[in-house]
């Protein structure tokens, strides 16, 4: 019975082995988090002033991660050209908000951008409907943010 016993376990173990391999998908990076933080309170934002909800776009998130490396990695705000992006995204119109120094994605939407004329416009503009977020920590351990909208 023993040896039973013993091969039982010793099989159930083999058969669980590829499960810790196969282990559900690792946890979204700090990054990440702060990008989708950020898309949900544009969303929440936007449906508060009847506005349609923006979706993602990959190719405006791409943009928008190049311009929060580069600020983080020369530790101040400005922005990009985005005349680029029409094209290349194909996009009728685009707009872009960036900010450093809020903690987390919510932080930078409702107490940044938010707040901000110029800022709260382009996330209030009812003809975007596509959006790119991405945030990087600089050196300073600040996080710069950049959100790209856009008009397909």
């Amino acid at each position: 019975m023993s040896h039973r016993l013993g091969t039982l376990v010793a099989l159930f173990a083999l058969l669980l082995s590829p499960l810790a391999v196969l282990s559900p998908a690792s946890a979204a990076t700090p990054e990440q988090t702060y990008a989708n933080q950020a898309v949900r309170a544009t969303n929440a934002v936007r449906a508060n002033h009847d506005r349609g909800a923006v979706k993602k776009n990959a190719c405006l998130r791409k943009a928008a991660a190049q311009q929060a490396r580069k600020m983080a990695a020369q530790q101040r705000i400005f922005h990009q050209d985005l005349g680029p992006l029409l094209q290349r995204c194909g996009m009728s119109m685009v707009g872009e908000n960036v900010a450093s120094g809020y903690p987390r994605g919510r932080a930078v939407v409702r107490q940044g951008w938010m707040k901000s004329p110029g800022h709260r416009a382009n996330i209030l503009n009812g003809g975007f409907d596509r959006v790119g977020i991405a945030a990087r920590r600089g050196d300073d351990g600040r996080w710069y943010a950049a959100q790209v909208l856009g008009q397909r």
